[in-house]
């Protein structure tokens, strides 16, 4: 089948960008789609023009509705690379699509920072929250991020600076090989820049004395406002282990408390995600903040109890049960997961073990015992203090 619909990737210099080839496909589209600075660069073809719908996913049906006619989407830059073309893919048979490619803003910026782009984490906050940068920050790292509006660098300075960043280094590069081209230098601490919406952000985080720098996973348990009950950092760490998080992988953390599980496994992999089911308002709250404060922003929090609340979510790639297991609770969520999905339950009651030796009798799989035991001060002396014993059953469908 040959492609009647066209994406195209261009440039801030317009039809300058494009190559012959893909400037005449172009020439000769009947039905453009593109957002209005899109339009504005190709002002001189007659072809029909349509805006971005609203909401955005109604666009997969109107592009449907024109097959048969030659149609082009216009995007910026690269349209697989955090744009337009992969929403399409995902929904548009790719033997009736053919992508044209223009230099991503993410290879434009790392040219004008003359940095290398392997050894940059490239970033987007276009439509998402700016905390998904956190998970990000280290000393010396470079982060490209692809923004929202004006208003990004503020914010992104506003979390650089709350986390001991502030004397990092920040570059946003607008209009990149435009006739408007401009750049704009400063630092997260001393930023006061006004800068056009269409810009790239380039980061080189500094750490000051007393930044947090959080690694990826293994976070102290200070990290996390809590009430105090939350899986501890050992065991939280063997858990995420066995849980084995993946790239947009899904998982269910039913009982998710202050949700010290969902978000180490959130900013264990990119695009992971998590559904965190929990009964009670005040540890949702907490989750929520955490979700926050800890680079987690798309954590879903549900108010509910297992099994019921689990009816309906999607079906997922790992699922934890940090407490209250049941052979209820287990009948449903072993159900929905997803086959070579993980499955692993800790608890600390006799009860609870009581229920992991009937399933385990009946399912396979591995327990574990967890003892961590803390130096804690005795007076003028330190001594060990155990905690409670954690008996962990997993396993892989």
């Amino acid at each position: 089948m040959s492609a009647w619909l066209h994406v195209i990737g261009i440039g801030d210099n317009g039809a300058d960008s494009l190559s012959p080839a893909t400037l005449s496909i172009l020439e000769d589209a009947e039905v453009i789609f593109g957002a209005d600075r899109h339009h504005d660069l190709t002002a001189h073809l007659t072809a029909a023009r349509r805006a971005w719908p609203s909401p955005f996913d109604a666009l997969i049906a109107d592009l449907k509705s024109l097959k048969g006619k030659r149609v082009a989407v216009l995007a910026t830059g690269d349209p697989l690379w955090y744009s337009v073309g992969a929403r399409i893919a995902r929904d548009i048979d790719p033997t009736e699509i053919l992508f044209h490619p223009q230099l991503s803003a993410f290879q434009l910026a790392a040219a004008r920072m003359g940095w290398s782009l392997a050894d940059c984490e490239t970033l987007t906050i276009h439509g998402r929250p700016a905390e998904q940068v956190i998970p990000f920050l280290a000393p010396s790292q470079n982060l490209l991020i692809l923004t929202k509006d004006a208003s990004s660098p503020s914010k992104v300075a506003q979390i650089l600076r709350e986390r001991g960043y502030g004397a990092s280094q920040m570059t946003a590069l607008a209009h990149m090989n435009g006739t408007d081209e401009a750049r704009f230098d400063g630092t997260a601490d001393a930023w006061s820049h006004a800068v056009p919406d269409f810009h790239t952000l380039a980061v080189r985080c500094i750490a000051q004395e007393g930044a947090a720098i959080l690694p990826r996973t293994g976070l102290p348990d200070s990290a996390f406002a809590s009430d105090g009950t939350m899986t501890k950092q050992e065991v939280r760490a063997i858990t995420l282990a066995k849980l084995a998080p993946a790239r947009g992988a899904l998982l269910w953390d039913v009982g998710c408390g202050a949700g010290s599980v969902a978000i180490e496994w959130m900013r264990a992999a990119r695009d992971a995600r998590a559904i965190g089911v929990e009964c009670r308002a005040d540890r949702r709250a907490f989750a929520a903040q955490n979700a926050i404060t800890l680079g987690a922003p798309a954590l879903t929090l549900i108010d509910g109890t297992a099994p019921e609340a689990l009816a309906n979510l999607p079906a997922p790639d790992a699922v934890f049960i940090g407490g209250g297991l049941t052979p209820g609770v287990f009948a449903v969520a072993w159900a929905a997961l997803k086959p070579h999905g993980r499955l692993v339950a800790n608890t600390v009651t006799l009860e609870g073990e009581a229920v992991l030796l009937s399933l385990h009798a009946q399912y396979g799989g591995t327990l574990t015992r967890i003892a961590v035991e803390r130096a804690v001060p005795v007076g003028r002396l330190t001594g060990w203090k155990p905690s409670m014993t954690v008996t962990q059953w997993s396993l892989t469908k």
